[in-house]
């Protein structure tokens, strides 16, 4: 069974594939600060939406409302997925960057509970539903929009571009966290301080809404409505071809997410206030760890995307997988008993150099298993539900082990997740050169050819 291919498209001119990466990570930047500035700042208003109490009672309680918001991504990868292959990718990244800076302004100004009581926390759970449905659908079209804009040949180096402004939205957060540590007091930051990480994400979001309206749409996606507008059969889109076509490009995405998923939030979210709870470090030097770490992480980024290009996608994430399972359990251990600051940095960066491994091809490996028809959704849905229901509850496992005594299972836990990404690269069918990507990508019951075609 042969598969028909397209004429190669020609290099788009490099400014303006520049262009529209920066103006797409822009938006993803805002979105992940948004995201990020609820975990950041969580250790600062956990008592003003609960009632008094112990700290890690309330840390688990603020914790638990941020794995509340991981439970809408699976709507939203499905809903804002669907939207991003009917509609277009532009329009449905400028609809998730407006639900986020709603949720951000809800927190910001929502009264705590010992003025409306139990509404505090109902207006935290409500912000937290908006946000994330906003991410879940941010993360399939967003993935599709850089992998069709970039060049062949280049695919993973933008791609990579995705986790780089996630992480800038996590820097831009700690940056403000480390500015309001030094400019208030302790008793500021509880008191009001707090509210204004919230206040910069929600006007910051409605600036990104009027550059995403601006930026052009993906060619990939055009063409494919011209295509599925002339006349002929009809196609089956959306979650029918999603499910009926396309189940083992499926489940590899479940496994490959299960794994990266759990260890990025493990090694960026978590660990900052593991170092603090565990390893007794002060709040403000661990915020400066954190902040140093993660640049470099970022920074790491395009580079390994860049190589993935080269060497292909399996081996990255072969990397990744195999340091992670080898190294978490003695990392983790360490970091929990040092005291010093260098240490602590040293072992966070080596640990998010493995991450790199899955977080710099997140976008592109996924991406590039679907066709244009679908592959906002299915790059979306699965990711989200993964993030639901393992990202989610990476925080809220990790405190409820610690507050059992049995940390170090968490340890254990994130070893095995990190195992099932090492079994689902097994089941990704690498291109005979990782930049390219199929047009329609056969269903995962036909003959593949030996080389794909360029997407277009």
């Amino acid at each position: 069974m042969s598969q028909s291919r397209t004429p190669a498209t020609p290099t788009p001119d490099r400014s303006r594939v520049t262009a529209n990466v920066v103006r797409g990570c822009l938006g993803n930047l805002v979105e992940w600060y948004d995201w990020f500035a609820y975990a950041t700042f969580s250790i600062y208003f956990a008592s003003v939406f609960f009632p008094e109490g112990d700290r890690t009672a309330q840390l688990l309680s603020t914790a638990v409302v941020f794995a509340v918001g991981f439970f809408m991504r699976p709507l939203g990868g499905w809903l804002l997925g669907a939207y991003a292959d009917r509609f277009g990718r532009r329009r449905a990244l400028t609809l998730s960057v407006t639900l986020m800076s709603a949720g951000s302004l809800t927190i910001a100004l929502a009264p705590g509970h010992d003025a409306i009581g139990l509404w505090a926390p109902a207006l935290l759970v409500l912000a937290r539903l908006a946000q994330g449905l906003s991410v879940g659908g941010e993360f399939g079209s967003s993935a599709s929009y850089l992998s069709e804009v970039a060049p062949e040949g280049r695919r993973g180096f933008y791609s990579s571009f995705q986790y780089v402004s996630i992480v800038m939205g996590q820097l831009a957060a700690l940056l403000v966290a480390i500015v309001l540590q030094n400019l208030l007091t302790e008793d500021q930051l509880h008191g009001w301080g707090w509210r204004i990480p919230f206040v910069i994400g929600a006007v910051a979001g409605l600036i990104v809404m009027y550059l995403r309206r601006s930026m052009e749409e993906s060619e990939h996606f055009e063409k494919e409505q011209a295509r599925t507008a002339a006349p002929g059969a009809p196609e089956r889109k959306g979650l029918t071809a999603l499910f009926a076509e396309y189940p083992r490009q499926l489940l590899a995405v479940f496994g490959l997410a299960i794994g990266g998923t759990v260890a990025f939030y493990t090694y960026t979210t978590y660990l900052q206030k593991y170092l603090v709870n565990t390893a007794g470090i002060p709040q403000s030097t661990v915020t400066l760890i954190g902040f140093a770490a993660l640049f470099v992480y970022m920074l790491m980024q395009p580079a390994v995307g860049a190589l993935s290009d080269r060497i292909g996608r399996r081996p990255v994430m072969f990397a990744f997988s195999g340091g992670c399972m080898l190294l978490t359990v003695p990392l983790m251990t360490v970091l929990g008993r040092t005291s010093n600051p260098w240490i602590a940095f040293l072992l966070m960066t080596v640990a998010l150099t493995f991450v790199t491994g899955y977080s710099a091809l997140a976008a592109i490996i996924k991406a590039e298993m679907f066709p244009t028809k679908v592959r906002a959704l299915g790059v979306g849905l699965p990711h989200a539900l993964v993030t639901a229901t393992f990202g989610g509850l990476t925080e809220p496992i990790a405190l409820a082990l610690k507050d059992g005594g049995q940390e170090n299972l968490f340890f254990w836990y994130v070893t095995g997740c990190v195992g099932l990404t090492f079994l689902a690269t097994l089941l990704v069918r690498e291109p005979s050169h990782a930049s390219h990507l199929d047009v329609t990508e056969a269903p995962a019951d036909a003959p593949r050819p030996s080389k794909t075609a360029p997407l277009a």
